[in-house]
């Protein structure tokens, strides 16, 4: 059992039900309705869940079965299907233009694995699909409200701005918002948010 396993192995949502409130809003804003979507460090759900109650195919993926299983617990409750994958994002084999849009919410991973995870996005998007990720910044350190108290696995505006910068960006933003999602994301935050078009 990984780290992340005995952090969802508890009955409660430590992140809650509710979707990432910049989800909600990139989803609105690039009409994601009856796409093939796909979420990666998907946790426990909330996000996957919210996107297939929107009408699209949603595949999840985490490293977490226990967080898988209460992806599929979620989607049950919400009457709607999610496809899911144990995959290791480091490890990750990405099927070339196989999603319209592929959805990174607060997902941290060491640096290198973090470079071919975004290369992998990238292959894996539709032209014409969506790139859409809220992550936390290197700054976000002294906030100390969530996310890996390593800044090796925080995000700079300038990394991803550099590694889609051959992509149409719709949104892009870093700075400080309030996010209350659950037990381990309390307070004022300091994120990079990016909604970028394949062309």
């Amino acid at each position: 059992m990984n780290a992340w396993d005995r952090r969802f192995s508890a009955e409660k949502y430590i992140y809650g039900t509710e979707p990432n409130e910049f989800l909600v809003y990139a989803q609105k804003k690039c009409q994601l309705r009856s796409m093939k979507v796909l979420t990666v460090a998907e946790g426990e759900g909330r996000n996957a869940v919210f996107l297939a109650r929107k009408g699209n195919e949603v595949e999840a993926w985490d490293y977490s079965a226990e967080g898988l299983s209460k992806v599929q617990r979620l989607a049950e409750q919400n009457r709607v299907e999610v496809k899911t994958g144990l995959v290791d994002l480091t490890q990750a084999e990405w099927k070339p233009e196989s999603a319209d849009a592929v959805i990174n919410i607060f997902g941290h991973i060491d640096p290198v694995g973090r470079t071919d995870m975004l290369e992998g996005i990238k292959s894996s998007v539709n032209p014409g699909g969506y790139f859409i990720s809220e992550v936390y910044s290197k700054h976000q350190l002294a906030y100390k409200t969530g996310g890996p108290p390593d800044i090796d696995y925080l995000y700079s505006a300038a990394e991803m701005l550099e590694e889609f910068s051959d992509w149409k960006l719709i949104h892009f933003f870093t700075g400080e918002v309030e996010r209350y999602e659950g037990k381990l994301h309390n307070g004022l935050s300091h994120v990079v948010q990016v909604i970028a078009q394949k062309k």
